[in-house]
């Protein structure tokens, strides 16, 4: 009877000391880390430090991590080219976290309205922000505020030591100094430190490459156009920079450079953390340069007239709105196609254009990177238009696109459903373990302490199974068993055929084109061999009428790419 009580009493303890473990929750940590190539090359920042320094915080605080993001390579400026960033900001919108934990607050964001955007995507979802080694956090009204004072500070410490760089490299200019980096025809060449002043770098003739900037000039002035240019040095083994054979461009920007008549010019973006088309700065400056001139000034004012007489009617290369350009991809060597155009003259004397989809590596490189193997827009757009039509009436793609997605939805959700079944197993041995224990107190195999002792020592390893089936089951709530069906894919190719018919643009057609395919391929005998379309959230959104199903979550959110032979 003694033993009964004793046992009902340490059934009672063991049960609230559960209910108060449970009351408690341990706090899910998203760690994030950034480094980019010039701060890893530089300033010494090591992305796996950043991780381990973290992770070690984590554990020391007795907090859990549900995931480490990292952009390794990646610069700070753009949100949008940070994938792991991305994933994080849209996993904050699930709440599958409580704290987001970085290094320091520039590795979240560089300026202060981007960084005060991503906080406040976490406050929207009750997550707070803590910055490791500035002891800033989001969690009081004190630290909030400290947190936008000390992001503020941080800016304005940032564009003062961007300005005085910007000045140091315009006084050094003007001194015909060179801040660049690797230019055709010249070495980099450190000079030494003297007195006051400090070491930079000099530009140093490469006799080589030098040749074949002067073969450039000489054969613009001669008449050749870029292209003729690009192809004939291309073909003699000539390379740029990088090891790269000439593109159109190149040889555009190396006719447009004063550094070879021993120029330096500087200043020639208003902005010059921002590289936009737009930030030209119509006075840049000017400067005699240290540095040896490669052609003469009667060779680069020559070329300059014939640049200034052609500027009206540049060669470019026409890919823009036509609807597979970029789509279509060339036989041979896989690049892009472009559009381009010839003109016939016909009996009665007019003219006549003809457009074609040619290789886009030809069309910017010349014969010596690949041949044309053009094929004509008009009877090209006629027969993938035909053949997309059909895809709506295709009972067999249709299926193979049903079979694909859901397939991969249900592979995608059995690495979770493993791990919740492994670890829903060890819980219920736990549970067992406990029950055992129980039942040697009761038989009089074990005494009150050691049933305490081993009650315990399974509490213990029960919270840490359940600390880890935290996540998982996040995961397997939004888990769902939807699947898509024929009618649905069908919509979307109807619909697809519908827009593109009713699109009064070519650059409403490129657009639908780009949403649903993702290449088109051409044979030797430039004949279209086949086409693939990509399926995902997208497509749903843009040719349902409901949009993409919520039920399947994340699933769609990377196309699934399905090929045919058409």
């Amino acid at each position: 009877m003694i033993n009964q009580q004793i046992l009902e009493k340490t059934k009672n303890d063991v049960f609230q000391n559960t209910v108060i473990s449970s009351a408690v929750q341990i706090k899910r940590v998203a760690i994030y880390a950034r480094v980019s190539t010039t701060e890893q090359a530089e300033e010494g920042y090591s992305i796996d430090e950043q991780e381990r320094l973290l992770s070690d915080w984590c554990t020391n605080n007795g907090y859990i991590i549900h995931q480490v993001y990292a952009d390794r390579g990646i610069s700070g400026k753009s949100i949008e080219k940070r994938p792991a960033l991305k994933q994080m900001l849209n996993d904050a919108r699930k709440q599958l976290f409580d704290i987001v934990l970085v290094w320091k607050t520039n590795r979240l964001a560089r300026n202060i309205l981007d960084l005060l955007k991503i906080v406040e995507v976490f406050n929207q979802n009750y997550i707070s922000f803590r910055s490791f080694t500035e002891n800033h956090e989001t969690e009081t009204s004190s630290g909030k505020l400290q947190f936008h004072m000390m992001a503020a500070i941080a800016e304005f410490e940032r564009n003062t030591i961007s300005e005085n760089v910007k000045m140091g490299m315009l006084a050094r200019a003007r001194e015909g100094k060179w801040n660049g980096g690797q230019v055709l025809g010249y070495n980099l060449e450190e000079t030494a430190a003297h007195g006051n002043k400090r070491k930079h770098t000099k530009l140093v003739i490469n006799e080589k490459e030098a040749q074949t900037v002067r073969q450039i000039f000489e054969l613009y002035i001669s008449g050749n156009g870029y292209k003729a240019i690009a192809n004939r040095i291309n073909k003699e083994g000539h390379r740029g920079k990088k090891g790269k054979p000439f593109s159109i461009n190149t040889i555009k920007t190396i006719l447009e450079n004063p550094v070879y008549i021993g120029v330096i010019r500087y200043n020639v973006r208003r902005n010059w953390t921002d590289k936009r088309r737009g930030d030209i700065n119509p006075n840049p400056v000017f400067q005699k340069g240290e540095h040896d001139a490669i052609i003469s000034q009667v060779t680069w004012e020559k070329a300059q007239q014939i640049l200034k007489q052609r500027s009206h009617k540049p060669n470019r290369v026409h890919g823009g709105a036509f609807p597979f350009t970029g789509v279509l991809r060339c036989p041979k060597c896989g690049a892009g196609m472009v559009v381009s155009r010839t003109v016939n003259k016909l009996k009665d004397g007019t003219r006549k254009t003809i457009e074609y989809y040619a290789c886009g590596a030809w069309k910017n490189k010349g014969t010596s990177v690949c041949n044309s193997n053009t094929i004509r827009v008009d009877k090209a757009e006629a027969y993938i238009f035909e053949r997309l039509q059909q895809l709506a009436t295709n009972e067999q793609l249709i299926q193979d696109i049903v079979e694909t997605v859901n397939g991969k939805r249900s592979n995608n959700d059995e690495p979770i459903k493993r791990e919740f079944a492994t670890l829903a197993k060890e819980l219920e041995q736990l549970q067992r373990k406990k029950e055992r224990a129980m039942e040697m107190f009761e038989d009089d195999l074990i005494t009150k302490v050691e049933l305490q002792q081993r009650l315990n020592k399974t509490n213990e390893l029960i919270d840490q199974v359940e600390l880890r089936l935290q996540p998982i089951k996040l995961q397997m709530q939004s888990l769902k068993t939807h699947t898509i069906d024929e009618t649905l894919i069908k919509e979307v190719m109807g619909n697809f055929h519908k827009a593109f018919k009713q699109s009064i643009t070519q650059e409403q057609q490129k657009h639908l084109v780009t949403l649903l395919i993702k290449e088109i391929t051409i044979n030797e005998e430039r004949e279209i061999d086949s086409i693939q379309i990509q399926f995902n959230n997208a497509v749903l959104n843009y040719f349902t009428e409901k949009g993409a199903d919520k039920s399947l979550g994340d699933d769609l959110s990377a196309p699934f790419l399905i090929t045919f032979t058409i």
